[in-house]
């Protein structure tokens, strides 16, 4: 079959418990943005029982078509009737691209998908855009149009790498939640609905598990995805003890503390609030990054904050490239002096 005959931009939309996944309404967003150039529409693939509930919200968050494929056999996640059912719809429907969260179910599916289907997969993204490839033409070789150019660090997070899959379909890959930003939803809106009988691609063999017991841990964790501000200290802070003047800081603003990979490698707080590559992606209003020397791996978590503030000794420090305000000083100095000014602030405005 000829690459042209593959059409569409799909994302997988994870559910858990009958719940979209946040995820799930952020690759709707990005994917309308490709159907665009490519003049295609897009299509949510909805996998579970009895969620067929959460069709009209995929309408609203942008998807035009949803193929939905409920069965008992599909209400707790796992890997081989999940990946049976999303490849057979690949091998039925054709989609040209399939975007999957880069969660812990989609970093499990995603992977297993695409070797079914004989494609690759680009794992981990923070960018997608359509454009050419390669990206300068090269002499004697043809520059391919319309393709999909997937971004993400490579090396360890030392380097950002952009990936095309010229060759094979669809094109895949699994993008971070936290990286692509929601459609403001069109209520009422509707998408045309594919009801599929998953038993035709449900077939039980040795690679099934059978699920025993589910235990839902609770944990009391802050999200610092959510944050409106962040109060992110880095390894310049000195020491976990240190941390309370930004602790200090959080409370005064109402804002969330987070932090930087080192950080949590020494041990100071946990990998729950660290961001960056390896960490989580966030779009607080504010970020401050105290502490923090702007690695390329840190900086690709949180650039697209509408606010950076950062504090940092080392006047040569790369986050204040990034930084909309900077301050070369002691963050032992000048952080308590900013929690006092903003409570002083407060006071006089109570």
């Amino acid at each position: 079959m000829a690459l042209s005959d593959y059409k569409g931009v799909y994302i997988f939309a994870q559910q858990v418990d009958g719940e979209l996944s946040s995820i799930a309404l952020e690759l709707l967003g990005k994917a309308n943005e490709l159907a665009q150039p490519l003049n295609t529409d897009v299509t949510a693939v909805l996998i579970g029982s009895n969620v067929g509930g959460l069709v009209d919200t995929l309408a609203e968050y942008g998807a035009d078509r949803v193929i939905v494929a409920d069965d008992p056999a599909l209400e707790t996640y796992r890997t081989e009737p999940y990946a049976q059912v999303l490849a057979g719809v690949i091998n039925e429907y054709k989609p040209e691209i399939m975007l999957v969260g880069a969660t812990a179910i989609g970093r499990d599916l995603g992977p297993t998908v695409s070797a079914r289907v004989a494609t690759g997969l680009t794992a981990d993204c923070t960018s997608l855009d359509i454009g050419d490839f390669p990206l300068q033409p090269v002499p004697g070789q043809e520059q391919l149009h319309n393709q999909l150019l997937m971004t993400r660090p490579a090396f360890g997070g030392n380097t950002i790498a952009t990936i095309a899959c010229p060759n094979n379909r669809p094109q895949m890959a699994t993008v971070r939640p936290g990286v692509m930003v929601k459609r403001t939803p069109e209520k009422g809106r509707k998408a045309e609905v594919i009801n599929l009988d998953a038993k035709k691609y449900v077939v039980e063999n040795n690679k099934y598990v059978e699920v025993l017991n589910v235990v839902k841990n609770m944990e009391k964790t802050v999200d610092i995805q959510a944050a409106k501000i962040l109060v992110s200290g880095g390894r310049g802070v000195g020491s976990a003890e240190n941390f309370k003047l930004l602790d200090d800081l959080a409370d005064a603003i109402g804002g969330t503390v987070s932090c930087s990979r080192a950080v949590v490698d020494n041990g100071w707080k946990p990998k729950d609030l660290q961001v960056g590559q390896t960490g989580k992606t966030v779009r607080p209003k504010v970020y401050f990054a105290i502490g923090i020397s702007g690695a390329i791996q840190h900086v690709a978590g949180m650039e697209e904050s509408d606010m950076i503030i950062a504090i940092n000794k080392d006047e040569s420090a790369p986050i204040f490239d990034v930084a909309d305000y900077g301050i070369v000083g002691d963050l032992n100095k000048i952080v308590p002096l900013l929690t006092e000014a903003i409570k002083a602030e407060k006071a006089k405005n109570a």
